[in-house]
Formats: structure tokens, sequence, C-alpha cells
């Protein structure tokens, strides 16, 4: 039976933090209705695209999902995809995303209730001055604190999202977020450099904001990888490491190319080979729904070799590598040669993966590549 996954962006923020580049709007009861009318909209008109389909995973994203939890939004959701009758697997992973100021006993007993199984949060830093400098609602206290209540609750596979080259970031603090993990019960983590993205706050004041090197960039991220080594933590992605077999299976159907269909303002989907984005305006979003119209205002369907090549880069994200397609042009095939030579890739048994070295530089290869 083939795979897909579903996404829902919620895109409902208390702030937003200044390197955000995802659209959200501020929590309100009034855009958690318009939200919810137009999710129910786009379910039901997308429908029958899954029939016949196994999900293997469920994502609620944002934003802060978990604003839309309290009202039953997300229950009524699950109950939506659950009455649908389609064939979900037996053991499909379903995630919300959360913030540690939201975190409560209750909040995730609710989430339980309903079905979610993963809980990504939102923590970044677990020292105080970095949390201030991304301007970051928590302190490093209650990250922790959210953490443990999950756990408490029932929460087996718990995921952080971790951040350095911070403004201000120093090597010895983000080795006081690192040498705090020990005590965590987390299962999986996200590891992101700070990146500056247009239309962000950050990117309008860039020239004011002091930055490590990247020397102690590097360092950092060195650090990261071997204390996490230590704990237990397999790096199964450029960006993610998991204890025992807690590899996020939604993500890696991003990486391989599982198709997937993304519901609300601003969702990107891909399916049956073609990519296409909800339009980025919550009112238009579902007035279009209403009106039977589309709210798609970008898709694409690259050539076949394009999809090939695209593939076997976005594949090259997994530790374990990528399988090469026959089908790939020469040129192709002469680069990935050239780019063993130079030890940026190199063969793995059937496969292609990176090297330490190419791992530096995976955006440089997928460019090549592309």
């Amino acid at each position: 039976m083939t795979r897909a996954s579903l996404y829902f962006h919620i895109p409902f923020c208390s702030k937003k933090c200044p390197y955000c580049h995802f659209y959200v709007i501020p929590n309100s009861p009034s855009f958690h209705q318009i939200l919810e009318e137009g999710l129910s909209l786009e379910w039901e008109k997308n429908l029958p695209l899954l029939e016949g389909l196994s999900i293997e995973s469920i994502y609620f994203g944002g934003g802060t999902p978990s604003f839309f939890v309290p009202g039953g939004g997300v229950a009524r959701l699950l109950e939506k995809i659950r009455g649908s009758r389609l064939a979900l697997a037996s053991d499909c992973e379903i995630t919300l995303e959360a913030n540690p100021e939201e975190a409560s006993p209750e909040l995730f007993s609710s989430l339980l209730s309903v079905g979610v199984n993963r809980l990504s949060l939102g923590i970044q830093s677990l020292d105080e001055r970095s949390l201030q400098s991304i301007e970051r609602i928590h302190t490093a206290q209650k990250g922790k604190q959210a953490i443990l209540e999950a756990h408490r609750a029932g929460f087996q596979n718990i995921s952080i999202d971790l951040m350095y080259d911070l403004p201000d970031q120093t090597e010895s603090s983000w080795l006081s977020t690192l040498n705090q993990l020990s005590s965590l019960p987390i299962q999986h983590v996200s590891l992101y450099n700070l990146t500056i993205e247009p239309h962000t706050s950050f990117y309008k004041r860039k020239e004011s904001l002091s930055f490590p090197p990247p020397i102690s960039s590097l360092r950092m991220l060195n650090q990261a990888v071997q204390t996490l080594t230590s704990l237990q933590f397999k790096r199964y992605e450029i960006s993610a490491f998991a204890k025992q077999s807690s590899f996020s299976k939604h993500n890696i159907g991003y990486w391989t190319g599982r198709p997937f269909l993304g519901f609300g303002p601003s969702a990107c989907s891909y399916w049956e080979g073609k990519r296409f984005r909800n339009i980025s305006h919550l009112q238009r979003y579902t007035r279009k729904l209403k009106e039977g119209i589309s709210p798609i205002d970008f898709s694409e369907k690259l050539p076949y070799l394009d999809s090939l090549k695209e593939r076997l880069a976005v594949e090259l994200r997994l530790i374990e590598g990528a399988d090469l397609n026959e089908d790939l042009p020469p040129e192709t095939k002469q680069c990935i040669e050239r780019l063993i030579e130079e030890d940026f890739l190199k063969r793995n048994e059937k496969k292609i993966c990176l090297t330490e070295k190419g791992i530096l530089f995976h955006d440089t290869i997928a460019s090549v590549i592309v």
C-alpha cells in the first residue's frame, strides 16, 4: 500500500520570533473559527486523493499548534481524519509542536487523550542570555519544566529544537546548554544554526547584530555532535539526532520523497510529483474554499530528470545516503564521481552518502548536483 503523510499548518503565535520567516498571525478566537472552517473544507476537498493509501504520519506545525488544542480544534481534526475511514498505519506518528510557555500537565494530557504520540518542543536554548538574544518568551527553567511535565504526563517520544550561531552566543554558553541534556527525558533533537532570512526582523537589523565567527560556529557544531553521540543519540540526518528508533517518520518522508498533503494557509504539498502551496492569508484561504476555488497560489512539476537530481540532492541529507537512479543524466553521474574524488561524497555499499567533510557543505553539493 502506498504511504502518504499529512501536514496541518496552525499559524497562531503570541509573538513572532525575530528570525521566523513562516506565515503566522496573532492568536485570536475569531481566527480559530475561520481556520477550522477552512481546514474542514480543504479536508473534504482532498479526501478522495487519500483513498487506498496508508497514512504514515500526521504533523501539526506552525506557528504554535498548541494554541489550537484547548478549544478542541486539534481533537476535531483528528476525529474527522479517523471518521473518514482512511487507512492509518498501526504505528502512525502524530506530532504536535508546542512552546514551553504554553506547557502544562493539562495540555499534555489533552494531547495524549486525542492520540498525539510525539511532541516537538521549541526549546532553542537552555541558556538564559541566548534565549533573550532571540527574544523567546520562555526561560531556560520553563523549557526544562515543559520537558519534564510532558514526560510525567506520559509522552515517550519528545523532540526538542536547539539553535546555535545566535547573536552574542559564546562557545561556553552553548556548552552549558549541551551539558544539561543528559538529565532530560528526550528522544530526539533537531539541531539548527540560525540563518537570517529575508522579511524577518533580524534581517532588517542584521548589521547591528553580532554573531559567532565561523570557527566558533564549527566548534559549536562539533561540540553538539560529540555530546549527543555520548548520550546515545544517532545522527541520522544532517540536523537530526535520535535515540534508539525514535527517528522522525514525518521528516524522513520529506527527505525520501514520500507524498504528503498540506492543509491550511501557506501549507505546502508534494503529490504525484507536483509541488504546490496554499495562499499565505487565512481569510482569503478560507474564502476561496467556501467559494469552491482552489486556495493554491503556487505549483510546479519538474521535468523527470530534474526531479531525479533534486530527489538525490535532498535524500543526501540522510546520513545513510541515497540510492543512485540509473536514469540520472551522464553529466550528473560525472559530477558525483568528481565529488567522490574531492572527498565530499563516498560509496556506502549500494548508496552514495556524504563524508564528514561533505556534511558541512551539503547546500553547495546539492546546488552542484541540481
